[in-house]
């Protein structure tokens, strides 16, 4: 059996970090000290990271973040801010994920809240789950087409299997009563089957009286709040220190 031949068969198999590994073990004389099950391990977990890889790339690609490099490691953490590191922290480790639960994330405009949520979304990703990321008028309007086009059932099905689900400026304008209906059904298909992060410049108290209809708020807050996790942002928007930290550099430069 030929190296050529090995190395065919792999590309048959789609086995790339195995085969990989194995022209630097053919090209690496030190691996000649190696026992065959020291090499093979050393194959085997080339090909392991080389899929995982691949299985993050897809998932990314997957989750049409608006903000792709989020990361919990550039928060900044302070009291002013209402973020404590403890409860990011927390979260981190994606057992909301596990348990099913849900983020609710308020505060002003620019405070940070959708960059919190994606960098969380980020996290759950290179993690393995899946995740998608909405605005809110953007998913009403793609279930309003569904409706019309007949892919409706389809599409709730797909949002359903999301682990997890961003949604992103609710309560920004003021919902019709099919979009109601519409969001309803999405946080509802979503209940024993993922998580749910929600950021909105409206505090929590106040998304009753937003949604309007009292039969159908009372059913979908009892839905998002139970046993769920708020944080509350608060302080300047995070979008002008920016710009004033890039102003100043410029001027001292």
């Amino acid at each position: 059996m030929t190296t050529a031949a090995i190395q065919t068969q792999l590309d048959t198999l789609g086995f790339t970090g195995f085969k990989n590994a194995l022209i630097r073990q053919s090209e690496d004389a030190n691996y000649a000290q190696l026992s065959f099950e020291e090499r093979l391990y050393n194959l085997l977990e080339a090909e392991s990271v080389e899929r995982n890889n691949r299985k993050i790339k897809r998932l990314m690609s997957q989750a049409k973040l608006k903000d792709g490099q989020a990361t919990l490691e550039q928060l900044e953490y302070s009291a002013k801010r209402g973020l404590e590191r403890s409860v990011i922290l927390s979260l981190a480790n994606n057992d909301y994920l596990r348990k099913g639960q849900n983020i609710l994330i308020t505060g002003a405009t620019g405070t940070g809240k959708s960059f919190l949520a994606q960098a969380l979304a980020r996290s759950a990703i290179y993690e393995g789950y899946s995740a998608r990321y909405y605005r809110v008028s953007r998913l009403l309007e793609e279930v309003k087409l569904a409706r019309l086009d007949g892919s409706y059932t389809k599409t709730m099905q797909r949002l359903s299997r999301f682990k997890l689900l961003i949604l992103d400026d609710f309560g920004v304008t003021p919902l019709k009563t099919d979009e109601l209906n519409d969001l309803f059904e999405v946080i509802e298909e979503r209940t024993l089957s993922g998580s749910t992060i929600i950021t909105a410049q409206l505090p929590v108290k106040e998304w009753h009286s937003y949604l309007g209809n009292e039969t159908i708020a009372d059913a979908m807050m009892d839905r998002l709040i139970y046993s769920a996790h708020r944080i509350e942002m608060k302080g300047e928007s995070m979008r002008k220190m920016m710009a004033q930290k890039e102003e100043n550099l410029h001027l001292n430069t």
